[in-house]
Parts: C-alpha cells; sequence; structure tokens
C-alpha cells in the first residue's frame, strides 16, 4: 500500500517539528533545564508522534477502506495498528 503523498508531506513536517522539540528536550536535560519546562517539551513531543502515527494510520485506513484493486480492507489489522498507538 502506498498512503498518500500529500498527507505523507504534513506527517514528515510534523515528525521534523518532534525531531528538533526532542534536541530541545536532550539539551534542557544536559544542562540541567528547569523540570516544568523539560516536561512541557516532552509532553509535546510525545503529542506531536502520536499526532503523525495517527495521521498515517487514518490515511492507511482511508485508503485500504476506498481500495477495490486489493480487496477488502483487513480490519483486524488496522485496528491492531491504531491500538498500537494508544
Amino acid at each position: 500500500m502506498e498512503l498518500d503523498k500529500g498527507e505523507m508531506k504534513k506527517v514528515s513536517n510534523r515528525l521534523k517539528r518532534a525531531q528538533g522539540q526532542l534536541a530541545a528536550v536532550v539539551r534542557m536535560v544536559d544542562e540541567g533545564g528547569d523540570c516544568a519546562d523539560l516536561v512541557m517539551q516532552l509532553s509535546a513531543v510525545s503529542k506531536a508522534l502520536d499526532r503523525a502515527g495517527f495521521a498515517i494510520i487514518a490515511s492507511g485506513m482511508k485508503q485500504c477502506l476506498t481500495d477495490d484493486e486489493n480487496g477488502p480492507a483487513d480490519v483486524q489489522k488496522l485496528e491492531k495498528l491504531f491500538l498500537s498507538l494508544t
């Protein structure tokens, strides 16, 4: 299955932002940054990764459910992928 390129560009951008946020978290840890600021940044990274994962799965689900060439969607597989993010 090939995911929608437009959607994956958005996901890629979101992951790049998360990568930058994670680098900031590592820097804060190394430099002994403020605990509250550290937790806020870590939370932002976690949410960004979750959203990227959900976007990938949503795109895949949309494609699988509308793609008649490959037969019916494997609902159990899609459900397992979705639940792996929760």
